[in-house]
């Protein structure tokens, strides 16, 4: 079945371990919520919910968002472990730049998230929101070396502590991305893998402090088993992956989203900018379309992240994100990776799992 002579190892949090070091990404809004996560950890990978506006469906939410997501993130968290059966591990995905990003730290962990996963921002406070005590394993998505660096010495200046381990988010991911939009559209000319290994060395430094490993996962582009080998290889003890789920039937999007992946050419993809003020990889589609041609006045404000002046985004990233996980995949946002256009048919988590595993 496979040419690859090495078995997958396991992923190794401190005492919480994952079978395979799988990491299925976070996607909001919506997307990666308990039916995907749960299925994803049952295989022994690390099933991951997006926080972003979870509780969009729930009863009350154009009233309370706040509350409506408080309640979601508790009721997605344990409904994943249910369906994970005592497999692998659940987490959670809580971008910094969210309004409520405290609550949703706190709520996450009184919930028993295995980990919460954060970037969007540097998530430099996130230490002292997640007490080591609690069980909860805490990582940062950096992009650089730079920002590496950067979180880990903050995190060991202010709280004495370091990462649980470090999620590497290349420039082929999908969703919000920590890169300049010139270095995105001259894709070829960066050099990623010398990143990789720089942050993997940066980190041997904190790993001979605090006397423990400090993992690195490598996302953004990891398609195959072939990538997955590639950056273990290159010293990377795991991949986190989101695109191919979506394509699945336990994900947790409108079946109209997933088609539109399946359906997905490598030139629909294009680089946005995003209201959260980073650039971001999304499907072209009518909704980009009328947003290059006129700023989409917000009718309402869904409270969702801190730096926001509804009167001056080009568009409501609430309303749109919501508007595709719900199936209008025309008039809304769909984020995606670049390798989209790869996927090109429904399977399921244990399929795909298999065929990651190299099984």
């Amino acid at each position: 079945m496979n040419n690859y002579k090495t078995k997958l190892k396991s992923l190794k949090l401190g005492e919480k371990i994952a079978a395979l070091p799988i990491i299925q990404g976070g996607m909001g809004v919506g997307v990666s919520r308990s039916g995907l996560a749960g299925a994803v950890a049952r295989e022994g990978g690390v099933g991951v919910i997006s926080t972003a506006q979870i509780g969009y469906d729930e009863e009350g939410f154009e009233q309370d968002q706040a509350g409506c997501n408080r309640k979601a993130i508790s009721k997605h968290i344990k409904k994943a472990k249910e369906i994970a059966c005592g497999n692998g591990l659940v987490g959670v995905n809580i971008m910094v730049a969210l309004k409520h990003y405290e609550e949703h730290v706190r709520e996450a962990v009184a919930a028993g998230a295995d980990v919460i996963i954060s970037g969007a921002g540097l998530p430099v406070n996130l230490p002292s929101l997640v007490s080591e005590a609690c069980g909860t394993k805490i990582a940062p998505i950096v992009s650089s070396a730079r920002a590496a660096k950067l979180i880990l010495k903050m995190w060991a200046h202010k709280y004495n502590r370091t990462a649980d381990f470090i999620v590497v988010e290349g420039p082929k991911a999908g969703g919000h991305l920590g890169f300049s939009r010139e270095d995105l559209e001259h894709l070829e000319e960066l050099d990623y893998d010398s990143e990789i290994c720089h942050i993997i060395q940066c980190k041997k430094e904190y790993e001979e402090r605090y006397e423990r490993p400090i993992p690195v996962i490598v996302a953004g582009g990891i398609f195959d088993r072939a990538d997955i080998a590639r950056v273990i290889e290159m010293g990377a003890d795991g991949v986190q992956i989101a695109s191919r789920f979506v394509a699945t039937e336990e994900c947790d999007a409108a079946e109209a989203y997933k088609q539109a992946y399946i359906d997905a050419k490598e030139e629909d993809v294009q680089i946005i900018q995003s209201p959260v003020g980073m650039p971001g990889r999304a499907l072209r589609n009518k909704f980009i379309r009328q947003v290059e041609k006129a700023r989409q006045p917000v009718a309402k404000c869904y409270n969702c992240l801190e730096k926001c002046n509804p009167a001056k985004v080009p568009y409501c990233i609430t309303k749109a994100l919501i508007d595709a996980v719900k199936g209008d995949v025309e008039n809304g946002l769909v984020f995606c990776g670049s390798n989209v256009g790869r996927i090109k048919e429904m399977t399921t988590v244990h399929q795909l799992m298999q065929e990651l595993a190299g099984i």
